[in-house]
């Protein structure tokens, strides 16, 4: 009787090839109503939240609200499509003002419209700075608002480049974006959400900050 030889196979075992994936870099393009003020407070910002992975491009001085809408939108449609994960973390945020303008709510909606971001701020956006130092919901028109700050912050000068202020803020932007959170719950509880004085700057600033602690 013949011996019947049997295959051992033995299992080798399958080396998985690991695919190393990148954090997405994300991507802040502001398109700004004010060509000082606005600009100083997002590079202070931009400075105080360092990432290799976030980048924040301010367009400054763009025009009234519907104008930086229209930018906005404008420079949405014609970005490159979003194909890798890079460009899919994008977001455009179109930041005005209240104060006077005509078309404001027609400037919110579209923004809105087309996925645009809006940081908003009734009457204008010194409100969002008096909000890094206290609670303010006092209707008030804006060079009334500004003389506030300046009260705040006597180095506060609507007219002047210099704006070193700024990067003091920026270490309180935690506590102005609860307040201004406050603040707007107030004015929705009054029947306006969009009243005087209330601002959406803080959604802008902690969507960078969240940015940062993904990228850190």
């Amino acid at each position: 009787m013949g011996h019947q030889s049997k295959t051992v196979r033995r299992s080798i075992p399958v080396l998985k090839r690991h695919r190393f994936s990148r954090e997405p870099k994300r991507r802040f393009t502001l398109f700004c109503e004010g060509k000082r003020t606005e600009p100083a407070y997002f590079n202070a910002l931009k400075r105080a939240y360092p990432s290799a992975l976030i980048d924040v491009i301010i367009h400054p001085g763009v025009g009234v609200p519907f104008t930086i809408a229209k930018k906005a939108v404008e420079f949405a449609r014609h970005s490159r499509p979003k194909k890798d994960s890079f460009e899919k973390h994008d977001q455009v945020w179109a930041v005005f003002d209240r104060d006077q303008h005509p078309r404001f709510q027609e400037s919110v909606a579209l923004c809105g419209t087309h996925g645009i971001k809006v940081a908003r701020s009734n009457p204008c956006f010194e409100v969002w700075l008096i909000l890094h130092e206290q609670d303010y919901n006092k209707p008030n028109h804006r060079r009334a608002v500004q003389r506030d700050l300046q009260k705040l912050r006597p180095e506060y000068d609507k007219k002047s480049s210099k704006t070193p202020y700024c990067y003091e803020l920026v270490s309180q932007v935690r506590d102005a974006e609860q307040r201004a959170e406050k603040q707007l719950k107030h004015r929705e509880q009054g029947g306006d959400p969009y009243g005087n004085p209330s601002t959406t700057v803080g959604r802008l600033c902690r969507a960078i900050r969240e940015a940062h602690q993904k990228a850190s």
